[in-house]
Formats: structure tokens, sequence, C-alpha cells
């Protein structure tokens, strides 16, 4: 299984560039930008952050799909 999300969707729409959400969700851009490649699962915490961020279910944010 992979985690897949819509981060760079979800930016957009609310108008973030990475920087901006990395500030909001207290990580490093470079780790918002492994996470939206899917190179980097976040935590527990880092995942309800973002999810909390854009106003969103986890579910609505995360996904987990076969490979």
């Amino acid at each position: 299984m992979i985690l897949k999300n819509r981060l760079k969707e979800l930016r957009a729409r609310d108008g973030y560039n990475q920087t901006e959400l990395a500030k909001l969700a207290q990580v490093s851009r470079q780790t918002i930008s492994l996470i939206e490649r899917g190179e980097y699962t976040p935590s527990v915490i880092i995942a309800l952050k973002i999810a909390q961020i854009f106003n969103e279910s986890l579910e609505q944010v995360f996904r987990l799909e076969e490979e």
C-alpha cells in the first residue's frame, strides 16, 4: 500500500505555497515537497495538522492505495 495525498490540490485551492503551508504545519518546506511527491510518509501528528489547516478530514487529504 502507498499513501497518496491531495496537498498540491488543496494548497492551490487555498492559495498557499509550500513555504506557507510548512510554516503553518511547523515543518520544513522540504518536508511538504517530499510528502506531495509521495517520498515521505508524515507522522500522524503532521498529517492531522495538515488536515486541520485545510479544514478537511484526514481521509479527505490522505488515502491508501494498492501499489
